[in-house]
């Protein structure tokens, strides 16, 4: 399976994921363009659609896929999302024939409450609650919801590709280091994401383990991190630490 990361408005990622016999999935789609102009220039055909959750952009160039041709749409019970052909919940699997793949749906409210990441094929995709060295807003949901949603992604295999949707990796990673200034795997990511940018090449897919290595955000428990929260106000428990460190980064400003 090739796993592309197709950018899209201001600093999305739609991903694209194909097999060699031209049969691919596309997952959330906030615009159809640059879809089709990725579709059309390696020769596929569109097969399936993948949709995280409700926000318009990542469900918001669906119609005009499927104006191409009628592709089984796959989402979560929201009825903010338009054209789903099946409602996937926790625990479910998708099975799709071309390409060959099978998903595991995991429920991970948070960014909002009816978020859900597909794991499967090597893949982690997992829309906007897990960033790169960052981690999505509460837009409905509660710190307790989302630090639970976000131990539950970093229990899986640390060898997942981390198939986020925002270019978000440098901002996060200056963030990070205010909080782990001394963490070594953290500088070696920093500089991977420079180096990246710098050639205007995308910073993901990462595996899921390097992100236990430099995400503060599943790092509450660290010691570092801990000492960190303590010192900006956070009680000792682990809700606490992650809800202080999400505040701090909604006003992070480098």
């Amino acid at each position: 399976m090739h796993v592309v990361p197709v950018p899209a408005l201001a600093d999305n990622y739609i991903w694209l994921l194909y097999d060699d016999a031209g049969d691919a999935i596309v997952v959330d789609p906030g615009e159809a363009a640059p879809i089709e102009a990725a579709l059309d220039r390696r020769g596929l055909r569109l097969r399936a659609i993948l949709l995280t959750h409700h926000h318009n952009d990542h469900i918001g160039g669906v119609a005009d896929l499927l104006a191409r041709g009628p592709v089984p749409v796959y989402a979560p019970r929201d009825e903010r999302i338009g054209h789903v052909t099946q409602v996937v919940a926790d625990g479910d699997e998708v099975t799709i024939a071309r390409p060959s793949a099978r998903f595991r749906v995991l429920e991970i409210p948070g960014h909002t409450r009816s978020h859900i990441a597909y794991v499967g094929a090597g893949m982690l995709l997992c829309g906007d609650t897990l960033f790169s060295m960052g981690c999505g807003r509460l837009f409905e949901g509660t710190p307790q919801q989302m630090l639970a949603s976000l131990d539950r992604l970093a229990d899986l295999p640390g060898e997942l590709k981390v198939c986020c949707a925002h270019e978000y990796t440098a901002a996060n990673g200056r963030f990070a280091q205010t909080v782990e200034p001394a963490n070594a795997a953290l500088a070696q990511r920093v500089e991977q994401v420079r180096a990246l940018r710098e050639q205007a090449q995308p910073t993901l897919p990462v595996a899921l383990a390097t992100e236990r290595a430099t995400n503060p955000f599943l790092r509450v428990d660290n010691h570092d991190v801990a000492q960190w929260c303590t010192r900006h106000g956070a009680a000792a428990d682990r809700v606490s630490r992650f809800a202080a460190l999400r505040a701090a980064k909604d006003e992070f400003r480098a």
